[in-house]
């Protein structure tokens, strides 16, 4: 199964067929304009969109046999984190995709929107066939910044449940250590971070097969951010 997370920078329908050079299971595209606009050379079997502005909101894409479904315990106020089941007749796993920002919260914008979230859906996040997913707009080289919560703690936190970062864990480096970028801001090769992630539960870890992150001198072209591709037995 390969899932990946892009932030696509707005008018997906322009890009996907990039992204479809990669056959996706199950994608994840923050920034992304209401399927109704896109037209796609692989059709998805299913697609969740959520957002206020049709021309930039989280959108979910599932290419398998599996039906996407947001869970009834949505919080509206942590709305670009979404608790979604991929589920067939035989089968059923949890994705939480990510999108974090909130303008309306400026203390909480960014890392602190998966901060809140996490607390809010600790008992239904489970510890088996689940995953965060997407742009989580943080990296612990700003620990240091004047926000409510850092990003350390949220990954502590996260450790604490039996989640790890697939990218951390694959490559065997801290966070904070990052070797490749999955945003170059402004699209600046010389400011190169680390932002989007896949954590997995512990019963996914061992199932991991690759990690990838696009490169810039293809996908600076496309978005400020860097597909992350990982992949599982």
């Amino acid at each position: 199964m390969k899932v990946i997370t892009w932030n696509c920078n707005m008018a997906f329908r322009k890009k996907s067929k990039f992204i479809d050079e990669f056959e996706p299971d199950i994608l994840i595209v923050p920034e992304c304009e209401h399927p109704e606009k896109i037209k796609f050379e692989r059709q998805p079997n299913d697609v969740f969109w959520y957002g206020q502005n049709k021309n930039k909101g989280l959108a979910v894409f599932s290419f398998t046999n599996f039906k996407i479904n947001l869970l009834d315990f949505h919080e509206e106020n942590y709305r670009m984190i979404l608790p979604l089941n991929f589920s067939t007749p035989t089968n059923i796993f949890t994705v939480f995709a990510v999108w974090a920002y909130n303008p309306k919260d400026p203390f909480y914008k960014y890392i602190g929107q998966v901060w809140k979230a996490v607390q809010f859906y600790q008992k239904q996040m489970g510890n088996q066939n689940t995953m965060l997913v997407g742009d989580f707009n943080s990296n612990s080289i700003w620990d240091k910044l004047d926000r409510k919560v850092s990003h350390t703690e949220v990954v502590g936190y996260l450790s604490q449940q039996g989640f790890e970062s697939a990218y951390h864990k694959f490559y065997e480096l801290p966070q904070g250590q990052e070797k490749h970028p999955t945003l170059y801001m402004y699209r600046h090769e010389n400011k190169p971070y680390h932002i989007d992630y896949c954590f997995v539960s512990s019963d996914l870890v061992g199932k991991l097969k690759s990690v990838q992150v696009g490169e810039y001198s293809k996908w600076s072209q496309l978005s400020d951010h860097m597909p992350l591709i990982v992949e599982f037995d």
